[in-house]
């Protein structure tokens, strides 16, 4: 017998359950929370932050790469940085830094940010902050406040030559050092080379002259990038090749370089059928630094990663209620939702990044093809394919369990950088509210515990912003 059911489309294309998903009593459960308690007590839209997830995630980083560094022989040593532009939020920045991270910080604003941690000691002055991005004034000034405050472990990673100048200023004792190396983008991009770093060419020089020759600086880090992330393909290992070569050259000029920072872009699953093999390219990248190290006789240096939306990514997620069905012809199927994924999910609008769409309820109902839209006015705000496939199923509404009951939809593993595209709070796009905020954490005995950070939006904070009220 051939089964339409929408729980039997899943289970016959995923392992199903699998890591943070199941079903129990027809409905969908994440990370161990039933959704359906959550919509009863809070209602819909809702935005939902599993706070949990974000020490799982950073244990197993650090166990991959000590268990890769250990199995090798590498003589380095591990550092794991949040980057806090995915996230400033201070439930996740605090909850990051109970597991002993560091911290990448992007602009002027974050050492605001650092400052107040301090205050709170989250973090003390030998915690590694590495300082990227193009530096402002403001920005450059904040950080040499901290160094001049005694913070020892401050790395502002010099994005151009003439940055070095506001350092050689205001810095008033010795002052730790990086460089970020400008990477070859993908040969599909738009650009040949990122505007972000030094011209390979010009960093051998640029040290010999103006760093290892001046007392006042220490360079200690080589910052290497790739926009696209973490992926085994000829394009990434051979820009890690070449960040790794250029680190053995620049070893030679200046003894006091010791860290190797390969940034971020470990991925998330962005499907049920993601299928990253984490274990293998920690593994292979430990191998290439190692063995590059060993052929140029220089000791291999400390790995630095900076790993943003791979620590917040999977804990976040968003939940609607389908308020109505619409079918605009023969073949086309919306279902219409309560708020708008245009401000709710942006990367989904403007960068046509794709997350885990899954039911809430209904899982035991017959499946087909719809369009999800937003409902704002306008004709971008929809979600109508999967990372895995070109359309989206999901169950008919109504069915003969509670058919009177909405479908309820999820989109998953929405933790990093949506609410800062968006703008938490302030002006939405028509004019549509932000949806309420529920953190859940583990009390001290284990036990789930759900509270609500933020109501829904309310008419006169737009209102009061517009200049209204």
């Amino acid at each position: 017998m051939i089964s339409n059911r929408y729980f039997d489309l899943i289970d016959q294309t995923f392992y199903f359950p699998q890591e943070g998903f199941d079903i129990e009593d027809g409905n969908l459960v994440f990370n161990g929370v039933p959704l359906m308690y959550l919509i009863k007590k809070y209602g819909t839209p809702l935005k939902l932050t599993y706070l949990p997830k974000i020490g799982t995630q950073i244990k197993r980083a650090r166990n991959l790469f000590t268990k890769a560094m250990k199995t090798s022989g590498y003589r380095g040593k591990y550092n794991y940085c949040y980057c806090t532009k995915s996230s400033h939020f201070s439930y996740v920045v605090k909850e990051v830094l109970k597991h002993d991270v560091e911290i990448e910080t992007s602009s002027s604003f974050d050492i605001d940010l650092v400052r107040r941690l301090f205050e709170e000691e989250f973090i003390d002055k030998q915690t590694i902050i590495v300082n990227n991005g193009f530096k402002t004034r403001e920005y450059a000034e904040k950080i040499c406040s901290l160094i001049n405050e005694g913070f020892e472990n401050v790395v502002p990673v010099l994005d151009n030559k003439e940055e070095l100048a506001f350092y050689e200023e205001m810095v008033k004792g010795q002052c730790n050092l990086g460089i970020r190396v400008a990477t070859d983008e993908e040969p599909n991009f738009e650009f040949y080379t990122s505007r972000l770093g030094l011209r390979p060419s010009e960093i051998i020089s640029f040290c010999k002259e103006r760093i290892e020759s001046n007392p006042k600086f220490n360079l200690t880090m080589l910052h290497f990038f790739v926009d696209t992330g973490i992926k085994d393909t000829i394009y990434y290992w051979g820009e890690l090749k070449k960040a790794v070569k250029m680190y053995c050259e620049l070893k030679r000029v200046c003894p006091s370089l010791t860290g190797l920072n390969i940034g971020g872009g470990m991925p998330i699953r962005n499907s049920l059928g993601s299928e990253f093999d984490y274990t293998y390219m920690v593994r292979e990248i430990v191998n290439l630094i190692l063995h590059a190290c060993q052929e140029e006789e220089i000791p291999e240096p400390d790995i630095f990663t900076e790993f943003g939306k791979y620590t917040v990514g999977e804990s976040g997620a968003i939940i609607y209620s389908v308020l109505g069905q619409k079918r605009q012809n023969d073949a086309e199927v919306w279902y219409m939702i309560d708020n708008s994924l245009i401000t709710t999910i942006p990367d989904a609008w403007g960068i046509g990044e794709r997350f885990i769409l899954l039911p809430v309820n209904k899982w035991y109902n017959e499946f087909h093809r719809v369009n999800v839209g937003g409902i704002s006015c306008d004709n971008s705000d929809y979600y109508n394919s999967e990372i895995h496939d070109t359309r989206v199923y999901l169950p008919v509404m109504g069915g003969k369990d509670k058919p009177d009951e909405p479908l309820y939809l999820g989109f998953f593993h929405t933790g990093a950088y949506q609410d800062s595209l968006s703008g938490y709070g302030g002006i939405k796009h028509c004019l549509i509210p932000s949806p309420k905020h529920i953190l859940i954490y583990k009390d001290s005995k284990g036990n789930i515990v759900d509270k609500l950070y933020k109501e829904e939006q309310k008419p006169e904070d737009m209102l009061r912003i517009l200049g209204y009220i």
